[in-house]
């Protein structure tokens, strides 16, 4: 995909900003746009050895090593993959927001049995999948531009996993944060189903927690990213698994040496109660 370029305005940045615009756009304009935060599509933001998508200048949504694509990058993508200690071979998996793909790619490699559908609303986010080296679409591993909401509302095949990585510029896309939402996810799960959702930005983590309770019981245990303040949240379809113990540990050292994420660290943290960052 030929995308339009030009470099950041700051040159200490030393990067190159890339945008679904023609070549004949106007830069100046678009530089206004961007400052102005009136800028209404993805762009991406290339910068020594990694590669970023935006929605504006001020937060990153997805990162990408560009010498380890399938690399996660960002902190928070790591901890969501803890809901492997719970099922470390799920057959269906069901992600809600695409962004740059981060987790998808990560499955899809990691997990070379698991069926993947991937659901974004924003048909510009679904252009740039190349640009990330999101895989094709093919047998497993399918990506649909819908609302993620409506499209659990109507889940027909049952999922081992719901990932909800939605953010909008300010957190949770609102409509992946009703106590209805919560409700479809819950019967879109198998028996030993998880729900596993990111709180990010301005969300009021509090309130979704107790939508997420109100649901799901006391079958909760939540992970904090410090210093970003989002709150990863794994809420089961069956009875809350015991997270302490040397048995709990030993598996988690397992899966680290398997996946290459710390698992250790991550269970060490995992709460059944709220805990801020």
């Amino acid at each position: 995909m030929n995308l339009f370029s030009m470099e950041s305005s700051f040159p200490a940045a030393n990067s190159v900003l890339r945008f679904l615009e023609s070549h004949d756009t106007c830069r100046k304009t678009l530089w206004e746009r961007l400052f102005a935060g009136t800028y209404d599509k993805p762009f991406i933001v290339d910068s020594g050895r990694y590669r970023f998508l935006h929605f504006d200048l001020d937060a990153v949504q997805s990162a990408m090593e560009l010498d380890d694509p399938e690399q996660l990058s960002l902190t928070y993508t790591r901890k969501m993959m803890t809901f492997l200690l719970f099922n470390s071979q799920p057959s269906r998996i069901l992600l809600l927001g695409l962004g740059g793909g981060s987790l998808a790619k990560f499955c899809y490699r990691r997990l070379p049995h698991t069926a993947l559908t991937a659901v974004e609303g924003n048909p510009d986010v679904i252009a740039l999948r190349g640009e990330f080296q999101v895989p094709p679409d093919n047998g497993r591993f399918r990506i649909y531009c819908d609302d993620g909401a409506r499209y659990v509302a109507r889940l027909g095949l049952i999922k081992d996993m719901i990932l909800a990585d939605a953010c909008d510029r300010t957190g949770v896309a609102p409509a992946l944060g009703t106590l209805e939402f919560y409700q479809h996810a819950y019967r879109g799960l198998s028996s030993r189903g998880v729900f596993v959702g990111n709180l990010c930005g301005d969300t009021d983590c509090a309130a979704h927690l107790t939508k997420i309770r109100t649901i799901f019981a006391d079958n909760v245990v939540t992970l904090p990213i410090a210093p970003d303040g989002n709150i990863i949240v794994f809420a089961f379809k069956g009875p809350r698994p015991d997270v302490s113990g040397d048995s709990v540990l030993a598996h988690a050292l397992r899966l680290s040496r398997r996946f290459r994420l710390d698992f250790a660290r991550y269970v060490q943290r995992l709460s059944p109660h709220f805990t801020n960052p």
